[in-house]
């Protein structure tokens, strides 16, 4: 069935593609005001939020703008939804005047490596010299370059039960974890009482 995309009437720029009416894939991004410098990016997907909310709120004017997510439902996985998605709010931030375009993004595979540091695994590329991470992959082809690592783009922390409950295995001891999905190891401080998940994306940028 052909797809269709559908603007979502929110503050934030977001686009639904829909098939016969259901939901395929969707995204959303936020206008932000940015300098064109990497050191005045946002520190990653929080910061962003905020720096977006905050412009809005001191009527900056916003010249940039930057995806916050793309997903796919899982019955249209691997159709190129996600690369559509993401031109079609693009199409959208320059029909609002935004002249750059951004993402602090979740690399796919950075899961797997989660005691690598983002600088390290945003070099590691296939012999046709795109990236080795798929997500990483499809902002490329459409040509994106990498700026830099986000630190500590999500921030979240927690009691040390409230994290046993979270990623589904004990934290018997102070110290570093690899937990089911993180991108980057969670610290745990059985003494505070504390377990802080510290998330690393990577900042790219279109245009």
């Amino acid at each position: 069935m052909p797809l269709q995309a559908q603007k979502c009437e929110t503050r934030e720029l977001s686009v639904f593609l829909l098939d016969d009416g259901k939901v395929a894939a969707g995204g959303w991004g936020v206008p932000l005001s940015w300098d064109g410098t990497p050191s005045g990016l946002p520190e990653g997907f929080r910061s962003a939020l905020v720096a977006a909310v905050e412009d809005h709120e001191h009527e900056r004017q916003a010249n940039a703008f930057s995806f916050m997510a793309a997903a796919v439902a899982k019955e249209f996985d691997k159709q190129g939804l996600a690369a559509r998605v993401l031109e079609a709010l693009t199409e959208r931030a320059t029909a609002a005047g935004l002249t750059h375009v951004v993402a602090p993004i979740r690399p796919t595979w950075k899961h797997r490596y989660p005691q690598v540091a983002m600088a390290d695994y945003a070099t590691w590329k296939r012999d046709d010299g795109l990236s080795l991470d798929p997500w990483i992959r499809t902002h490329q082809r459409m040509g994106a370059s990498i700026v830099k690592p986000a630190p500590n783009s999500m921030v979240v922390t927690g009691t040390v039960a409230e994290w046993e409950g979270w990623a589904d295995m004990p934290l018997p001891v102070t110290g570093s974890y690899v937990i089911p999905d993180a991108l980057n190891l969670i610290e745990v401080d059985k003494e505070r009482d504390t377990a802080i998940y510290r998330e690393e994306n990577l900042w790219v940028q279109h245009r």
